[in-house]
């Protein structure tokens, strides 16, 4: 699998780089090359694989060509499965793919590929099917287009991942996703090279999994919202088909509350609960010293491992606050009974239990780092959500571990905050040893769903994990933030062909919001602001329940304010180079943010829900027009431009103007 070494090293000579506009691949392979020439495409572009490949391989290379032809409308010749190998194509196909084997679904399998294109044709090589279809992906990226159609540009290509584990977190407990929803987020893990589905069926808002033996749990705890076992079966097979892993996580012994509905006497205090509509850490937790809590876990995950056939099972483990231990007698009698000297110790003896039964099920146990205690045995998988303190010590200590802290994408942080932040930057891992390193599997993009539904879910997760999904894949190295969101624009929008509605889904917020198709005034304003970050949306649940409306002005508003963004570099640009065009540029942005509002105005009269946001595009416009002035060398009283800032920096919908501090930078002394 290595023939194209040689390749490389005359290449490293000889080769042409092209533009780097001209590309956009996402991930950047590990290693590539850009001699001159390219591959033409037209109607009669045909495919081939080796005998030896499965099934799920000539199902890729299908959807391969169908995801082709629908990009260039070329009518691509209509091959069956069993056809792509058969010996009626041509002797030599444009595109030939060869793999060795069938993957094993596991942690650490061969993921790599490499990949030819020159004049002649494609060739894509690969140890396993995984590896292969990764290839695929990448070859989609590189069609280019000029006057004389499609082409592939020459390229040697020699790519493997950097960490093993590369994955996606969706919550589905606090909103539930349909499986068509959750289908096509699967669909996108794969364009980027993911490989790991997070899937999070319970919390305290909603219990998600068809227990047969337990059937109070989904039918008490769940509002009838739950995936039966087949349609579980089923995203599993349609995962692995894809090379994606699904490792599941049932939260105990916190987030149980949807548990504790069904079955009340497993809770360390009375009940009768209900499910949780607000967000936040709740105080319902199982009794951890009672056999019946084990029993039902027991069974429970026996049920739960014949269906999920990952290695790994995820406990969760996280954010028990001990109220009800510290105020249930008998809990407190069994700890001095014991010499169990606080909770944290309690539930470092509830996870020994629980990885007890998880180990004879043939199961790794994996836990956010809550559960990293003294004596909690080495088998476990430390989830580093709180910091990289526990992800680092974890390693030290022999466990096995992956960051999630931040990824977390439901924060709406920018993208570049997520891209560069690396599992193992140099600059804080040099005490670690090779062994050590080797224990940090990779990473996760966490998507919590206290404020998401169906329609929103996409805009959420992409097209940011695609970045998370480059620092997985990708070199430490590969860090320049521009030229990541230049190739972040074309994944976008390749990503929708997916059936991703990341991109759609603001269109249909907005026509709703001003209730009929003319919605451009509210699209400038919301190019420049950003959902309120962190937990400051919705703090202590105080704004929004679960079942609270999520199509409103913010939930239409991204994480990354393209508008904004883009007029940050044209205020550092001209305040580097103050020449009159420059100048034109900015001041033509300012004059159309001024006269926004008034355009805005007689929609927002018509629409009452989007009063909350009036203030804000006044507030865009006032600051603009301040601006104007002081650029044609009209100064405005010094109280009034302070005043107008200030109030420009007040949240408007749960939004923030994300351009105030460029253009208070523009015009200070």
């Amino acid at each position: 699998m290595r023939k194209f070494t040689l390749f490389f090293t005359l290449l490293s000579i000889l080769s042409l780089n092209l533009p780097a506009q001209s590309h956009h691949l996402m991930p950047v392979p590990r290693r590539v090359e850009w001699p001159a020439g390219q591959f033409r495409l037209d109607k009669q572009f045909t495919l081939t694989v080796s005998k030896s490949a499965p099934e799920n391989l000539i199902a890729a290379a299908d959807r391969f060509m169908r995801r082709l032809d629908g990009r260039t409308g070329l009518f691509l010749l209509q091959i069956e499965s069993d056809f792509i190998r058969n010996d009626n194509l041509p002797k030599e196909a444009n595109l030939d793919i060869q793999v060795e084997r069938k993957g094993k679904l596991e942690l650490g399998e061969d993921e790599s590929y490499q990949l030819k294109v020159d004049a002649d044709g494609i060739t894509l090589t690969a140890t396993t099917d995984f590896g292969a279809m990764h290839g695929l992906e990448t070859l989609l990226q590189l069609l280019e287009v000029d006057a004389d159609g499609y082409y592939f540009p020459a390229v040697q290509i020699e790519d493997e991942p950097r960490f093993p584990w590369r994955g996606l977190m969706i919550d589905v407990a606090r909103h539930f996703e349909p499986m068509h929803v959750l289908k096509r987020n699967l669909d996108a893990m794969a364009s980027v090279k993911l490989n790991v589905f997070h899937f999070h069926l319970t919390e305290d808002q909603g219990w998600r999994f068809e227990s047969k033996k337990f059937p109070k749990l989904h039918e008490m705890g769940s509002d009838g919202l739950y995936y039966t076992q087949d349609e579980m079966r089923d995203l599993v097979a349609y995962a692995a088909d894809r090379g994606i892993r699904v490792v599941p996580e049932f939260d105990v012994p916190g987030h149980s509350t949807a548990l504790l509905v069904g079955y009340p006497e497993l809770a360390s205090a009375p009940g009768p609960y209900t499910i949780e509509r607000k967000a936040g850490i709740m105080d319902p937790t199982l009794n951890p010293t009672i056999d019946a809590t084990y029993d039902l876990l027991d069974t429970l995950f026996k049920e739960v491992t014949d269906i999920f056939p990952d290695v790994y099972f995820h406990i969760g483990g996280d954010e028990n606050n001990g109220k009800q231990w510290d105020q249930n007698a008998d809990i407190q009698a069994y700890m001095k009974a014991n010499k169990i000297a606080d909770n944290h110790a309690l539930q470092t003896e509830f996870n020994r239990r629980i990885l007890k039964t998880l180990t004879s099920y043939g199961k790794k146990m994996m836990g956010w780092d809550e559960i990293l205690q003294p004596d909690l045995p080495k088998d476990a998988v430390i989830h580093s959500w709180r910091g990289k303190e526990a992800l680092y010590a974890a390693a030290k200590d022999g466990y096995q571990a992956v960051l999630s802290n931040g990824y977390y994408i439901d924060l709406c942080k920018p993208t570049d905050h997520h891209y560069l932040n690396d599992p193992l930057p140099a600059s804080m891992t040099a005490d670690l040893t090779a062994d050590q390193k080797a224990r940090i599997l990779g990473g996760e993009a966490t998507m919590w769903g206290e404020l998401v539904t169906p329609l929103t879910m996409d805009s959420r997760i992409w097209p940011r994990t695609a970045a998370i999904a480059e620092r997985l894949w990708s070199p430490e190295s590969v860090k320049d933030v521009d030229d990541m969101y230049r190739r972040l624009g074309v994944i976008s929008l390749q990503l929708e062909e997916l059936g991703l509605l990341h991109i759609a889904s603001r269109e249909m917020i907005m026509r709703k919001l001003c209730r009929g198709p003319h919605t451009e005034p509210l699209r400038v304003l919301l190019d420049v602001v950003e959902p309120l970050k962190g937990y400051e949306r919705n703090p202590a649940s105080k704004f929004y329940k679960m079942l609270s409306p999520m199509s409103l002005f913010a939930d239409a508003a991204g994480p990354d304010a393209a508008g904004a963004r883009i007029f940050r570099a044209q205020v550092q640009a001209y305040l580097a180079n103050p020449t009159p065009e420059n100048k034109a540029v900015i001041r033509a942005q300012l004059l159309a943010w001024r006269d926004n509002h008034a355009q805005l105005k007689p929609i927002i009269d018509r629409s009452p829900v989007l009063k909350e946001v009036e203030q804000l595009s006044a507030n865009l416009a006032l600051i603009s027009g301040l601006s104007i002035a002081v650029m044609d060398e009209v100064r405005p009283y010094e109280d009034t431009m302070d005043a107008a800032f200030e109030a420009a920096k007040e949240q408007g919908g749960r939004t923030e103007l994300m351009v105030v501090d460029a253009i208070q930078e523009l015009i200070k002394e």
